[in-house]
């Protein structure tokens, strides 16, 4: 998984899997789904980041099993 700010534009994207996109999805206009040709989640865009997710706060934590 791969979490990305693009601080010149104000995108956040955050890849799942990296495969061939069959399909993007608005979700909303700022909001874009990458599916692949079965339907499964490959990524998510986020357009306007910093109006709708508190970025300077994100944090990461891996739970374990």
């Amino acid at each position: 998984m791969k979490i990305r700010y693009f601080q010149d534009t104000d995108t956040l994207h955050i890849e799942f899997k990296s495969d061939d996109v069959a399909e993007t999805r608005d979700l909303d206009e700022n909001t874009l789904l990458d599916v692949d040709k079965e339907g499964r989640i490959l990524s998510i865009t986020v357009e306007h980041a910093s109006e709708r997710a508190d970025i300077p706060r994100f944090s990461f934590e891996q739970v374990p099993a």
